[in-house]
C-alpha cells in the first residue's frame, strides 16, 4: 500500500507531550522535512493527518508536495470542552463555539472536519472508554452544520453504540471503531461510510509492559473478527496506522498496519484496502 489514512505529524510515537512540545511555539519545519522524506522513501504518496491545534498537519501538508505526496489535513480536531480531545484539538461548549471552529477550519484551509466523538480504550479494562460519547443528538447537529459547508467529516469514535449513533449521523469515515456489534458492522456495510480500524496502537503495544496483554489481545482480536466480517459484506474498509501514537512510528506504522490487516483480511487485502483508501481520497479531496 502506498498510502496510510490516519496518522498524526505532531506526535511521534513515544511520548506524546514531548512531541507536541517540539511544535509548541511553531511547527519544527526540519523536523516535518525529515518526516516527510521518510515517508516518500517508503513509497507512500498518500497521507491524512487528524490534525494538532499548532499548525503542524497544515505546515506538513504544504511541505509535502515537495515530496510527491497528496496530504489532506482538516486543520484541527475537534472536541467537546470536559471531553476526549483536549490534548490535541481544540474545544467548544456551545452552538456558536463549534460554529465559530468551523469558521477557523475554512480560515485555516482545512479539507474536511475531524470530529471527537467518544473517548478512547480503557487498555486495562476491557470494553470500557475513557470518557462518556456525545449525545446522539449533538452528533447529528455537527455532523448537518460540516457538511452544511461542503466539508467531508472523519469521526474519531469508539463503543458499539456510539459507532452506530455516528453512522446514523452521517459521518464520511469511522476511525478506530471498537466494540461494534455485528448488526452495527453490518450497518457499516450498507453505508457509504468507510472505516478506518486502526489496528497499530493496540497491537503494537503487546508485550510492552504499559497496558495488560490479556486486554489488548482482546481487542485486537474482536477488531481482526470485526474487519473480516465487514469485509465479508462489502464494506469499505482503509488503511490508516494512528501513526504517531505509542510504539506507532513514522514512517513505519503503514507496514505495521498492512500485516495487522492483512492478518485480517486474507489474501483479499490488497483489493478491500485499495477500494477504501480511493474511497478515502475521493471523500477527503483537498479543498484548496
Amino acid at each position: 500500500m502506498h498510502c496510510d489514512c490516519h496518522i498524526h505529524m505532531v506526535l511521534d510515537g513515544d511520548d506524546w507531550s514531548a512531541a507536541i512540545a517540539a511544535h509548541r511555539a511553531s511547527p519544527n519545519l526540519e523536523l516535518i522535512r525529515s518526516r516527510l522524506e521518510s515517508y516518500a522513501a517508503a513509497g507512500i504518496s498518500y497521507l491524512r493527518d487528524g490534525g494538532d491545534a499548532w499548525g503542524v498537519s497544515l505546515a506538513a501538508r504544504e511541505m509535502a508536495r515537495d515530496y510527491g505526496i497528496d496530504y489532506a489535513s482538516p486543520a484541527f480536531p475537534i472536541y467537546r470542552k470536559g471531553r476526549y480531545g483536549a490534548f490535541i484539538g481544540l474545544g467548544y461548549s456551545s452552538e456558536s463555539e463549534y460554529l465559530a471552529l468551523l469558521d477557523r477550519a475554512e480560515r485555516d484551509g482545512a479539507d474536511f472536519i475531524k470530529l471527537m466523538l467518544s473517548g478512547i480504550m480503557d487498555f486495562d479494562s476491557y470494553g470500557e472508554l475513557s470518557c462518556e460519547p456525545l449525545p446522539p443528538d449533538e452528533m447529528e447537529a455537527l455532523v448537518r452544520a460540516a457538511h452544511a459547508r461542503g466539508f467531508a467529516v472523519m469521526a474519531h469514535v469508539n463503543g458499539d453504540g456510539a459507532v452506530r449513533a455516528a453512522l446514523d449521523a452521517g459521518v464520511d469515515s469511522i476511525e478506530h471503531g471498537n466494540f461494534m456489534s455485528a448488526d452495527t458492522v453490518r450497518r457499516l456495510a450498507d453505508s457509504d461510510c468507510v472505516w478506518t480500524p486502526t489496528f497499530s496502537p493496540v497491537l503494537n503495544a503487546i508485550g510492552a509492559g504499559r497496558f495488560s496483554d490479556d486486554v489488548l489481545r482482546r481487542i485486537g482480536a474482536q477488531l481482526m473478527e470485526n474487519t473480516a466480517l465487514a469485509a465479508s459484506q462489502g464494506a469499505y474498509i482503509a488503511l490508516g496506522s494512528d501513526c504517531g501514537a505509542w510504539r506507532v512510528e513514522h514512517p513505519t506504522g503503514a507496514a505495521d498496519e498492512l500485516r495487522h490487516m492483512s492478518a485480517a483480511l486474507g489474501s483479499g487485502a490488497e483489493l478491500v484496502l485499495g477500494l477504501g483508501s480511493a474511497r478515502i481520497k475521493e471523500k477527503f479531496r483537498r479543498r484548496s
